[in-house]
């Protein structure tokens, strides 16, 4: 609730400290007294577009504070907390506006600096200002729906639940659907080129030893040419072992007679066996060396192939099994696509029907609560003399949304037989705001803001329809502040605090007041009320009984 208001030279305004109770106040005063200036004031505080005719003639600048008591799970301060702001718990919420003469103005909530559209988004959760000209609150359509669930405790979860279902089903299908296209248009490149890797079967490590294989055997066919007639000159009946032999059969004929012939018989036995060795590991080594020159030819024409597809693919040899996998991988997504975006229409489908099943009884149960709605105010129509006029809670088709489907508007028709329309096209302004006061006795459950002020709501109207605009506004007031600007004498004796505006006029200076009245003060101000300027005794008389009687 609104608790305090702070004003400094706005208009006619030079310095004013106003203290709000919860319950039912009035504003009262003379015309020209200054009745607007409080009400701009407050506006400027929660974010209004400044005009720079606010700030007082001769003042560089306009400053209005406005304080707000309010629960600790209040709205406002989840709307703070995402812009970083974070009030102290338990202390008041001070909004605060100040206005340049040269136009500029800066904003603030508490002590940090924000933007003026922050005030007004504040502003929505804190007051609600009804006035003739009003075009917030209960005349803007956007915020009818929100009222009527409220009012019927209509629970509309199960409908937002499945439209967010919709919105993520849809989107998954979406993306499945736009990967599908995409790698429908590669299927061609995907399966040739799978096909051809798959072809030729390269492995993993493959390349590396077909290399060494060719390596290897071309190594065994430039050694081959150096063996080429080693066992000639070594085996043989010609060859050099053979001829070994020779000589040693006839040294050993002769070995007898000289030492030395024995030593040479010696030594050419240590030849022929170190011979006979060379000969066997020469044999091995060609039988090792040996190579098939078939096996060759393949083998280069392999690693060719593979080193050449790879080059194709601009990857390395070794990497070419594993990109056979991916794109094998590729196309069984591709497959697997077409399954999973089957499976995401259905499921898309079966969401649409829950949606639509729950889209349907909340369809009821908003019908149900625009009857009794409708019920409700029409039992406010003729205690306000709007004994004519008809009042309607629209129900018509909508977007589909997390709502619903149902767009919702308050219409009225004023006189039997006219048209319905929106409220601000049919009602005229006395009528508008007998209409705002009987909506909001028949939503007083399904109230937002815990602040209401009402501007000038009984302008044209008198005896009971005053009375019981009156009492119909200290019923709003039992569960919420309301702030009334009032030239009727039946709602001020209904107020639970009675504040006078005064204008003064000292010096030649011209300056508005207001002050809040005590009993004897309230019997005098009705009395002025009932009366104009010349107070008389019966006219003390008739506050004192309209006071009584309230």
């Amino acid at each position: 609730m609104l608790r305090q208001l702070s004003i400094r030279d706005v208009v006619l305004i030079d310095r004013l400290e106003l203290e709000f109770e919860p319950g039912l106040g009035v504003l009262t005063g003379e015309t020209g007294a200054g009745k607007s200036i409080l009400l701009d004031s407050l506006g400027l505080a929660l974010g209004v577009r400044a005009d720079t005719g606010l700030v007082r003639s001769g003042q560089p600048q306009a400053s209005v504070a406005a304080e707000f008591e309010l629960p600790a799970d209040h709205p406002v301060f989840a709307l703070l907390s995402e812009q970083g702001i974070e009030p102290e718990p338990g202390e008041p919420l001070l909004v605060r506006r100040t206005l340049k003469a040269d136009g500029g103005s800066r904003a603030f909530a508490g002590p940090v600096g924000v933007p003026a559209s922050l005030l007004r988004d504040i502003a929505n959760g804190l007051v609600e200002i009804h006035g003739q000209h009003d075009d917030r609150g209960l005349l803007n359509p956007r915020g009818h729906r929100a009222l009527l669930d409220l009012y019927g405790r209509v629970d509309a979860s199960a409908v937002a639940a499945g439209w967010a279902e919709i919105e993520r089903l849809s989107s998954e299908l979406g993306t499945a659907r736009e990967a599908s296209e995409a790698a429908e248009r590669d299927r061609e490149w995907l399966e040739h080129a799978a096909k051809e890797i798959a072809a030729l079967a390269p492995e993993t490590g493959e390349e590396t030893t077909l290399s060494e294989q060719r390596a290897a055997m071309q190594a065994g066919a430039k050694a081959g040419e150096t063996l080429t007639g080693l066992d000639e000159l070594l085996g043989g009946s010609e060859g050099a072992l053979a001829q070994l032999r020779a000589a040693a059969r006839k040294i050993e004929r002769g070995a007898a007679d000289h030492p030395l012939l024995a030593e040479a018989l010696a030594s050419l036995d240590r030849a022929l066996i170190e011979g006979s060795e060379a000969e066997d590991r020469i044999a091995r080594a060609a039988e090792a060396l040996a190579f098939d020159p078939a096996r060759l030819e393949a083998v280069e024409a392999r690693l060719f192939d593979i080193r050449g597809l790879a080059r194709k693919h601009r990857v390395e040899p070794d990497a070419l099994a594993a990109l056979g996998e991916e794109l094998q991988g590729k196309l069984a997504l591709i497959e697997a696509g077409g399954e999973r975006i089957a499976q995401l229409e259905s499921e898309l489908a079966d969401a649409r029907t829950r949606f639509d099943e729950a889209v349907g009884k909340l369809r009821e149960a908003r019908t149900m609560a625009a009857t009794r709605l409708d019920e409700a105010v029409a039992g406010e129509l003729h205690p306000l003399k709007l004994d004519a006029a008809r009042f309607r809670t629209a129900i018509t088709e909508a977007e589909p949304g997390a709502f619903g489907i149902d767009r919702v508007e308050f219409e009225v028709s004023t006189n039997p037989g006219a048209p319905f329309g929106p409220l601000t096209k049919i009602a005229s302004g006395g009528e508008l705001s007998r209409f705002i006061l009987a909506l909001k006795v028949a939503l007083a459950e399904a109230g937002t803001a815990q602040t209401m002020i009402f501007d000038e709501i009984d302008r044209g109207v008198g005896g009971s329809v005053a009375s019981a605009i009156g009492e119909r506004l200290a019923r709003l007031a039992e569960k919420s502040q309301l702030l009334v600007v009032t030239h009727s004498p039946q709602v001020a004796a209904r107020a639970a605090h009675h504040y006078r505006i005064e204008k003064a006029h000292e010096d030649g200076v011209t300056r508005t007041f207001v002050r809040k009245l005590a009993p004897d003060e309230r019997r005098e101000e009705i009395a002025r009320m009932l009366s104009g300027a010349a107070i008389t005794d019966e006219a003390r008389a008739q506050a004192a009984r309209l006071l009584e009687a309230a």
